[in-house]
C-alpha cells in the first residue's frame, strides 16, 4: 500500500486553537457513513475516533493521508498523534484518581478491621463469613429498592438479563469454595503468594473477553506490583520449603480460586459495557450489579453450605447450634459465650467498612477497569501490613518487619508508576 499526502506530499496538520472549543458534537456514522465524510469545519480539524459507543468527532492534533488499496480505489485516513485531552478527559482522570484514593483507604481499613473483628470472633470466622454473605444481600437489596423508588434505578436497569449475574454469582461462590478448601491445607505464607495470580488471570481474561490491549509497560507494571506484594508478604520467609509435603492439587486449587474471582470481576466490567449499549447510553447502577450478583452468590453458597461446614469441622447436623453460638458471640450476649470482648463494635465496624469497600471497588471498576481496581486493592496489602505491625487496640503486641517488606513496597510502587506512564496514541482511522 502506498501513501500520498493530500497536496504535493504535504501533510495537513491542525492549527492551534486560540479560542474556546465549541461543544463536542457526536455523529452516528454507522447509520449514514457518507453524510459526515466531507469537509470538516474550521478552525480546527476534528478526527473520527472509535469507541464502543457510536463514532464521535473529537478535536485533536491530526494529519490526513490518502492511501491506495489493492483495488486501486483511494481512501482517506486520519492519524491521531498524542493522548486524550480536554476538560472532559481531565475530569474523568481526576475522578479515577479520587476514587482510587478512596478505595485504597477503604481497602487498608477493611484489612485492619477484619483482623480486629477476628479477635472476638476467633472461634467463629465461619459465622462471620456467612453474615457478610447473606447480610450484604439484604443491605444491597434495601439500597436498590430505595434508589428504584427515587427514580435513580430504572425499569430497564432492573430488567437487564440475569444470566450474567447468575454467572458472576456462580464464579464468586466457586472462588470461595476453592479458596476455603485450599486455604485449609496450604501454609499461611503460600496463600497470598498464590493469590497474586489473580492479576495475571485478570489481564489474560480481559484480553479475550473484553478485547483489551495492554502495552509492555502496563504488563510489566502489573507483574511488578504482584512481585512487590509477594516480597512484602513473605518478608523473608523460607519460600523454598513452604510447599514441602503439600499435594500438588492444593496450590492448583488456590490458583483456580483466583481464576474464578478474576473471571467474575472481568464479567462485571463486561456488564457495564454491555448495559451502556442496551440502555442507550445510560450507565447501569452499581447496586443493580451488587444486588443481583450477591443474590446469586448467596444462593450458590447456600447450596454449598453442607460442604463448607464439614470443611470447617462442623457437622451439618450441628450447624444450627453453631450459628446460634456464633450469633451470641457476635452480639456479645448470653452466658454461654466467653472471650468475645470487642463485639459487637469490631465486627460491625468491619461489616460496614467492607460494604463501603465493595461499593467503592465496583464504582472504580465502572469508571476505569477491573485491572485498575485490582492494582489499587493490591496496593493496600503492604500498607495494611505496616499498620498491623504497630500496637493496636485488642492487638497490643505488634510485630517487626524485615527489609524484604521495604523492598517489596518499593517494587510495588515502581510497578504502579510504570503501569500509569502515559502512552502516546497513534491510530489510523479509515475515512
Amino acid at each position: 500500500m502506498e501513501s500520498h499526502s493530500l497536496s504535493s506530499s504535504l501533510t495537513i496538520r491542525a492549527k492551534s486553537l486560540t479560542q474556546p472549543l465549541p461543544p463536542r458534537r457526536s455523529f452516528n456514522v454507522q447509520a449514514n457513513p457518507n453524510k459526515y465524510l466531507s469537509v470538516f469545519p474550521s478552525p480546527i480539524m476534528p478526527v473520527l475516533t472509535y469507541s464502543r459507543r457510536p463514532l464521535q468527532i473529537h478535536r485533536r492534533n491530526a494529519s490526513f493521508t490518502r492511501r491506495r488499496n489493492s483495488n486501486s480505489s483511494w481512501k482517506f485516513y486520519a492519524r491521531v498523534v498524542g493522548g486524550d485531552s480536554g476538560r472532559i478527559s481531565d475530569v474523568t482522570r481526576e475522578l479515577i484518581v479520587l476514587n482510587s484514593a478512596l478505595t485504597l483507604v477503604l481497602g487498608v481499613a477493611n484489612r485492619v478491621l477484619y483482623k480486629l473483628a477476628l479477635v472476638p470472633m476467633k472461634e467463629y470466622p465461619f459465622f462471620l463469613a456467612q453474615v457478610t454473605t447473606f447480610g450484604y444481600l439484604a443491605i444491597y437489596l434495601s439500597i436498590l429498592y430505595a434508589r428504584y423508588r427515587a427514580g435513580i434505578v430504572t425499569k430497564e436497569m432492573v430488567a437487564y438479563p440475569k444470566s450474567r449475574f447468575l454467572l458472576i454469582g456462580l464464579l464468586e461462590a466457586l472462588g470461595v469454595v476453592c479458596g476455603m478448601y485450599a486455604g485449609a491445607v496450604l501454609p499461611g505464607p503460600a496463600i497470598p503468594i498464590l493469590s497474586q495470580t489473580f492479576l495475571v488471570w485478570q489481564l489474560t481474561l480481559s484480553v479475550f473477553i473484553l478485547g483489551r490491549t495492554y502495552s509492555l509497560n502496563q504488563i510489566a507494571g502489573c507483574l511488578l506490583v504482584a512481585a512487590g506484594v509477594v516480597l512484602a508478604v513473605t518478608s523473608g520467609s523460607d519460600s523454598n520449603q513452604m510447599l514441602t509435603g503439600i499435594a500438588f492439587v492444593w496450590p492448583v486449587l488456590m490458583v483456580a480460586s483466583s481464576a474464578f474471582q478474576a473471571a467474575a470481576s472481568v464479567i462485571k466490567e463486561f456488564v457495564f459495557i454491555d448495559a451502556a449499549s442496551r440502555l442507550k447510553g445510560k450507565v447501569l447502577d452499581i447496586f443493580v450489579v451488587n444486588s443481583f450478583g450477591s443474590g446469586f452468590q448467596a444462593l450458590f453458597v447456600l447450596l454449598f453450605l453442607p460442604f463448607l461446614s464439614n470443611l470447617k469441622g462442623i457437622p451439618f447436623s450441628e450447624l444450627p447450634s453453631f450459628l446460634k453460638s456464633g450469633a451470641g458471640c457476635f452480639f456479645n450476649i448470653g452466658n454461654t459465650v466467653s472471650g468475645c470482648d470487642g463485639a459487637p463494635l469490631l465486627p460491625l465496624l468491619y461489616i460496614f467498612t467492607n460494604i463501603a469497600f465493595n461499593i467503592s471497588i465496583l464504582n472504580l471498576m465502572k469508571i476505569s477497569s477491573a485491572v485498575v481496581s485490582s492494582l489499587v486493592v493490591m496496593s493496600s496489602v503492604p500498607l495494611s501490613m505496616y499498620l498491623l505491625s504497630m500496637p493496636l487496640p485488642y492487638l497490643p503486641e505488634g510485630s517487626s518487619l524485615s527489609p524484604f517488606f521495604l523492598l517489596g513496597s518499593a517494587v510495588l510502587l515502581v510497578g504502579l508508576i510504570l503501569y500509569n506512564i502515559p502512552r502516546t496514541q497513534t491510530r489510523d482511522t479509515e475515512l
